[in-house]
């Protein structure tokens, strides 16, 4: 799950069969009762007609949490890091980030490095289009280290510089599911 949606469809699923939550977070549901297979089988089913899926093997859902983790630092808050990406991964996950690194790049085919990046973007993006907020203002709240760091990565990504690109009158973004 990726976005406060996929958290409402979740939980109207879960209710739906009878099940009740303590949390829903992006990625996970924490359900209180035992699940039967049945139950288990119709939730599967009714979250695939949403777009949405279980996922139970424990590599796919480590993967999940550092998307997780990812997007919930570039898009749902503005608190800063005190360490690094790969520190704070580790730290949060409990696993060495090479580990992390080398699991993600597997079966995303990108790396999480990448992956980031692209989020961090497409935040921009969406702060150019939405928000009055200066060039300036957008590399402090995203924590770049500076304005031409922040467009260099920009112009990197997109082929066009921020300004170029808020002066498009068809900006495109991507949902943050394909990213």
């Amino acid at each position: 799950m990726v976005c406060i949606r996929c958290k409402m469809v979740v939980k109207s699923e879960l209710e739906k069969l009878g099940l009740h939550h303590t949390r829903i977070e992006l990625g996970e549901a924490e359900i209180m009762e035992d699940i039967s297979a049945e139950q288990l089988h119709l939730l599967n089913l009714s979250l695939q007609k949403t777009g949405l899926e279980l996922i139970d093997d424990n590599k796919s859902i480590l993967v999940e949490k550092i998307k997780t983790i990812i997007i919930e630092m570039v898009h749902y808050t503005d608190e800063q890091i005190k360490i690094n990406l790969s520190d704070y991964l580790s730290e949060k996950l409990h696993h060495n980030y090479t580990y992390l690194s080398n699991l993600f790049s597997e079966v995303k085919g990108t790396t999480i490095e990448k992956y980031y990046l692209h989020h961090k973007i497409e935040k921009v993006k969406e702060l150019l289009v939405y928000e009055e907020l200066t060039l300036t203002e957008i590399a402090y709240k995203l924590h770049y280290s500076s304005v031409a760091h922040l467009s260099n990565q920009f112009k990197k990504l997109t082929g066009l510089t921020p300004s170029h690109f808020k002066n498009l009158k068809h900006n495109k973004r991507s949902a943050s599911e394909n990213v």
